[in-house]
């Protein structure tokens, strides 16, 4: 820290400067993290930035495993924005090698593999969206090809001989797999091995995670440290629940809000969040700050309607994307399309894979609203069901899903959102449908 030009040095007072400023940034830091291990390294490290005046290279790694991030990448990425505005370097890696094995942590069984082709045409989008949040003119971007592109066999061997498989299956998923007799493929052993490897090669001081990656992040201190490196603090962000409010984001599950999504798209997929949820995603997506996370569980307590704000919600994570003004344009529209309309704000968004046209007895069935297709075929002949608020007497009828919009379908007074996701393997929903109010 700078000092009067004509007082002589001392120790004590730049000591004291620097406690200051690791402290100011530690409560930035440590705001909204599960963990940061070990704290005291850390803290070392970050007191030897601010005095020497080199900044902590932060590193996060992302596979490119779908074309598009969503509001769980986000929680990261903007965690990493917070260390940038604090000076220091953030390293974001492209996992274009790393997403061609798939990472298997959390998962019980292996995750398909993708080809070279489906991660390069992933990752295109990749760093348009990632600096939506990260300022680009400060963000170091990597892709791990550029060091496992070049290796030979021989050189993955090296890699294989610095871990043990006894540490490998010490981790909890791996562990559970091999208990219960399920494969774990080789390769899959390898992955937590690369995901190390990248932090030896860009020497990073610090990596970010979600709580699940925890293993894979202590990998990456001990092949840092068997390089002669000094290993990276570890720091882990808790991980942002789907709209179903049950299962992790993921695009795979069809539980997700993607950043790049027209405004009403995400504003309407916000509406559809347990209300039991409210506070979790406005602590993780809209990034909250906790004396207003605790004025907002004060008003809930109090009685106030829920609704009020996941319309809150949805207008202030709209904006963190596309701006205010479309925000409002998007809680407008959402009001006067549905609150205006006497259907439920709240009505359950369901996402099925894309395909030919369903039948709409299977698809009474498939989102619940039903339990068999003679029920499905009965309500549909009494005229008790409607899509698109156009009433359907004909059992043979098919709905067209499509994925850049949401179909209504009403059975007696539920009411229900269907679109399509291309990506999406099995019906996922919210909670069970809501009905309409008296």
């Amino acid at each position: 820290m700078s000092r009067p030009a004509d007082s002589a040095p001392s120790a004590a007072p730049v000591d004291a400067a620097v406690r200051r400023e690791a402290d100011r940034q530690l409560a930035i830091i440590l705001r909204g993290v599960e963990e940061l291990l070990p704290l005291d390294e850390f803290r070392r490290k970050l007191e030897r930035a601010i005095r020497d005046g080199r900044p902590l290279r932060v590193k996060q790694g992302f596979d490119p495993t779908a074309p598009d991030i969503h509001l769980g990448h986000a929680v990261g990425l903007r965690k990493l924005r917070e260390f940038q505005d604090l000076g220091h370097q953030i390293v974001v890696i492209v996992g274009d090698y790393t997403g061609m094995v798939g990472d298997p942590s959390g998962r019980s069984k292996t995750r398909p593999q993708l080809t070279e082709t489906d991660v390069e045409r992933n990752a295109a989008t990749y760093l348009e969206q990632f600096f939506r949040i990260v300022d680009r003119a400060r963000t170091e971007v990597h892709k791990n090809g550029e060091w496992f592109a070049p290796m030979r066999f021989v050189d993955v061997l090296q890699l294989a001989s610095r871990y043990t498989v006894a540490r490998l299956l010490e981790r909890d998923d791996f562990a559970k797999r091999w208990q219960a007799s399920q494969p774990i493929s080789v390769h899959e052993l390898l992955y937590p091995l690369m995901q190390g490897r990248d932090s030896v090669e860009i020497r990073s001081d610090v990596e970010l995670g979600g709580t699940e990656q925890k293993f894979n992040l202590l990998v990456g201190r001990a092949l840092q440290e068997d390089a002669g490196q000094e290993p990276q603090a570890i720091l882990t962000l808790p991980i942002l629940v789907g709209l179903d409010g049950i299962q992790r984001m993921s695009k795979s599950l069809g539980n997700y809000v993607g950043i790049s999504e027209p405004p009403a798209e995400q504003f309407g997929k916000l509406m559809s969040i347990p209300d039991e949820r409210l506070l979790h995603y406005w602590t993780l997506a809209a990034h909250a700050p906790a004396d207003e996370i605790a004025r907002i569980e004060a008003a809930l307590a109090a009685g106030d309607n829920p609704m009020t704000w996941k319309k809150a919600l949805g207008e202030r994570v709209v904006a963190l994307y596309h701006g205010e003004a479309a925000a409002r344009r998007a809680r407008e529209g959402f009001e006067q399309q549905f609150s205006k309309r006497g259907r439920p704000p709240e009505a359950v968004l369901w996402t099925l894979p894309a395909g030919p046209p369903i039948a709409l007895r299977k698809l009474l069935v498939e989102v619940g609203l039903v339990k068999s297709g003679g029920e499905a075929k009965r309500k549909i002949e009494e005229g008790a069901v409607e899509v698109d608020e156009a009433p359907v007497h004909d059992p043979a009828h098919e709905v067209a899903l499509a994925t850049d919009r949401v179909t209504l379908v009403r059975l007696g007074r539920r009411w229900i959102q269907v679109r399509a996701d291309a990506g999406v393997g099995a019906p996922t929903a919210s909670p069970a449908p809501l009905p309409l109010p008296d």
